[in-house]
Order: C-alpha cells, then structure tokens, then sequence
C-alpha cells in the first residue's frame, strides 16, 4: 500500500491511489482525476473505471467516488452516460465560454462592471487585429459590418483563439445592451457607422485608430442603449400611453 504522504508527494505517478484523510475526500478525488485528465492519463473519449474499481483504488467509498464524479461533470470535465459509464469529455472553446456565462449568471454581477471587462477586452482586440488580420479577415469583417457578429469576427482576426474565448462568455449578458442599440428608436446607422470606422482603421493597419474606433463605438453603443432605457421608462410612465 502506498503511504499517504507518498501519495500526496507524487504527482506524476498513478493517478488511483489512497488519498489523504485530512481533506474532504471527495474533493481530493476530484482533484487526482482532474489532474489526470490535464497531465494526459486520462484522454478526451477515455471510460473512467467503474465506481467499484475506483473507490477500491483510492481507498473511499462509492458515495465519495459519487460525489467526485459530480462535481468534475459539472465542471464540464467529464460526461456521465447513462448504460455506458462516466467518459472524460471533450473540452473546447465553447464549453469555457459556457462555464463563464453560467458564473456570470449566478453571481448576479452588475451590468456595469461585465461592461468594463468588455471595454477592455475589446479595445485592445482591435488594437491587436488592425496588426495581424490577413486578407481573408478583412473580407470577413467587411461581410459582417452590417451585424453584431462584427465583434466576433475582430477578435477572430486576432489569431488568438482566448479572445473569441473571452468576448464570447461575456456577450450573453450584454447582448440585450448590443440588441437595443440595434432596434429602434434608435436605429442600426450609428453602430454600423462605428464598425466603418474600426473596420477601416483595421484595415490601414493603424492599431491606435482602432482601439480609438472601438473605444469611441462602445461608448455610443452604450450611450444609445441608456437614451433607449429613458424612452421606454417615459412611455411606461405616461399615464396618456
């Protein structure tokens, strides 16, 4: 049997082994089989053991083991099939983005400040896509000039596939903000105008006239959604509507 401190200080050795009993096991589980599934031991389509095999192995119960495997399926780490087993799941952009939407969701954090993290994010994306965007971005951007896929499509002209990773999970809850600058009273003009003006600095190859565009266009995006706010709270209010 391996000892628990001989447990804890091996890394790199086999994942399945006794854990120590001053950790909440479960936890400790989680954590072993979530290493294993980073380091490689574990691969993407890989069945994990059965539920039996694996409290033996790490020396717990099957109501630990139970409990571990929640914990990593609701982490997206790995997909319980029902007749088939627990297999480690394929992780991608997508399920990230998810994982930040559903944090954002139920932490209940103030519109203002996810529209700071975007400010940010996006400014300098422009910044980074007016350096790299190739030809092929460039007619992409200009085929979504007219929509909010623009934004996706600039950080995709980034190459660096943790902006799209970032501007995704962050969209759902601006989304609402982003539509109303688009419908009226408002009007579509100013925010396709605003991605004229990225665009254009993108292509020109000016990284500082595109964090400019960008900055300037989210200010008015967001200016036009508060005007559209007023409106809707003056016609709720008027007693003649």
């Amino acid at each position: 049997m391996i000892s628990d401190q001989d447990a804890a200080d091996s890394p790199d050795g086999d994942y399945l082994r006794h854990v120590r009993r001053d950790e909440r096991l479960a936890d400790k589980v989680a954590d072993l089989l979530t290493k294993a599934i980073l380091s490689g031991q574990l691969a993407a389509g890989d069945r994990l053991p059965p539920e039996r095999m694996l409290g033996d192995r790490f020396g717990v119960s099957r109501t630990v083991i139970r409990e571990a495997i929640r914990s990593l399926a609701a982490k997206g780490m790995v997909e319980v099939r029902s007749g088939s087993g627990t297999v480690v799941a394929r992780v991608g952009a997508g399920s990230v983005a998810e994982t930040m939407r559903l944090y954002l969701r139920g932490a209940s954090i103030e519109h203002d400040l996810i529209d700071e993290v975007r400010t940010m994010v996006e400014v300098h994306v422009a910044g980074v896509a007016a350096e790299r965007a190739t030809e092929a971005d460039l007619a992409g951007l200009r085929c979504a000039v007219h929509d909010a896929e623009f934004h996706r499509c600039i950080a995709r002209a980034t190459h660096n596939p943790l902006y799209l990773v970032v501007l995704d999970a962050v969209c759902e809850p601006i989304e609402t903000v982003r539509h109303g600058t688009l419908c009226p009273p408002v009007g579509p003009a100013a925010a396709v105008d605003g991605h004229r003006r990225i665009l254009e600095r993108v292509v020109c190859q000016d990284p500082d006239g595109a964090r400019e565009a960008m900055r300037v266009h989210l200010v008015n995006s967001r200016r036009a959604w508060e005007q559209l706010v007023e409106v809707r709270r003056g016609s709720e209010l008027d007693p003649a509507e």
